[in-house]
């Protein structure tokens, strides 16, 4: 009998809804909170403290853990990086908005801790803010869409 471990294919879907809410009431005032279909909080974006600047935000997982920490840098673009600290050798992406019209922004997403201005993007994000929707590709193709 063989008794090694099964693992997911890495084609297989598994959609999960989540919903997205500033006044849930297990949420401190101007946080947002991405709820399962049971109402807990999964994940939660807050600033990192009442007295940071408003250009820093921090992705916590459902137990306060964090998971990632978004700084916007002098030039524009958004950094993430990886945990509670913006520390550079933790940095993970970078996102420069390419387009900011009233109904459409396009953003481009670099992966990887390096930052060049010669760089190729790895993912592009094409949004439509009145529809509420965006869609991300990996070149031509679509990888996700909410």
């Amino acid at each position: 009998m063989d008794n090694s471990v099964l693992t997911n294919p890495t084609n297989s879907e598994i959609p999960v809804d989540l919903f997205v809410s500033k006044k849930h009431p297990g949420l401190p005032r101007g946080d947002l909170g991405f709820l399962d279909s049971a109402g807990n909080v999964v994940f939660q974006v807050t600033h990192q403290s009442l007295k940071s600047a408003s250009n820093k935000r921090v992705l916590l997982d459902g137990t306060g853990n964090p998971l990632l920490t978004l700084c916007l840098s002098n030039s524009g673009c958004w950094l993430g990086y990886k945990g509670g600290k913006a520390e550079e050798n933790q940095l993970i992406f970078r996102v420069k908005r390419t387009k900011n019209k009233l109904t459409r922004i396009e953003l481009e997403v670099f992966v990887g801790g390096e930052i060049s201005t010669e760089a190729t993007c790895d993912f592009k994000v094409k949004g439509f803010p009145f529809q509420k929707s965006c869609s991300i590709y990996s070149g031509n193709d679509i990888v996700a869409q909410v």
